[in-house]
């Protein structure tokens, strides 16, 4: 409770030193060869992108059924987070109901390779960025969420923190929902890919401390308990990571309130001794 209570603390003490400044967003065309088509993100950068040749970058990825252009839309306050915090964030699209794998049943959603591989290398590429783990950091809402979790435990040598709001991190208990069939095959036909897809089975890939972790979900979301259980059994692997619930649903009344505690989490990880 001390260690929530702190967090918030910090936040609202960042938050009120806000510089006044305004932030740039860039609405870019990347191209994907894995799915051989080009792809849109938003990159939202600091005031003062100029004055430093690199900077750390949080990739934010939205939920199913939205878009790339969710984040900033209906969470402004993205723009004064990137001048308090001193990063850059991309919000990319990850098509409808991706889940961001690359799934073995339609060659048209490769989004694991396109966020992990290509959009990285092609944001390292045109904007001045810290080109290593270190400087990198990815979470996400519902589908999101899943989808940075997914990512991060995953490619450890591309990320270094990862963080999840509302996300589906146990997607089994609900095989006939959001186009995951399209991508896996049904859970009936297909058990074995359902369960290498799903998050809570991937613990096996981290060590402790190896990746910085923040979790978040409402109290009234239809994904808490699939986040109590991630939460309990990282606990049992020693696993550390940040975890915080408080009430609240799967909307859009609780996601930019939670993406500014996220950014938190991610500007204190870039800023980390050693």
């Amino acid at each position: 409770m001390l260690k929530r209570i702190h967090f918030r603390i910090m936040l609202l003490l960042v938050l009120a030193a806000g510089t006044g400044k305004a932030a740039s967003v860039d609405t870019v065309s990347t191209y994907s060869a894995a799915m051989k088509k080009n792809i849109k993100a938003v990159v939202i950068k600091p005031d003062s992108y100029d004055s430093r040749q690199q900077w750390p970058v949080v990739y934010l990825l939205h939920g199913y059924g939205g878009k790339y252009s969710d984040w900033i839309s209906k969470a402004p306050g993205l723009k004064e987070a990137v001048d308090t915090y001193g990063m850059l964030i991309v919000c990319p699209d990850g098509g409808v109901g991706s889940w961001y794998w690359d799934s073995p049943v339609d060659p048209a959603f490769k989004y694991e390779t396109y966020v992990s591989s290509e959009l990285v290398k092609w944001v390292d590429e045109h904007y001045k960025t810290v080109k290593d783990k270190k400087g990198r950091a990815i979470t996400g809402l519902s589908m999101g969420g899943h989808g940075a979790l997914y990512l991060a435990f995953r490619h450890q040598d591309v990320f270094g923190a990862a963080g999840s709001m509302s996300g589906g991190v146990d997607i089994r208990p609900f095989p006939l929902r959001w186009d995951m069939a399209k991508r896996l095959g049904s859970y009936a036909e297909q058990p074995d890919r359902w369960e290498k897809h799903t998050v809570i089975n991937l613990l096996h890939l981290l060590t402790p401390g190896a990746l910085s972790l923040i979790i978040d979900c409402g109290t009234e979301d239809f994904f808490y308990e699939v986040n109590e259980n991630l939460h309990r059994q990282l606990l049992y692997r020693n696993i550390p990571h940040d975890y915080y619930t408080r009430p609240g649903a799967h909307n859009w009344d609780y996601w930019p309130n939670a993406a500014q505690f996220q950014l938190l989490f991610m500007h204190n990880f870039f800023n980390r001794k050693g």
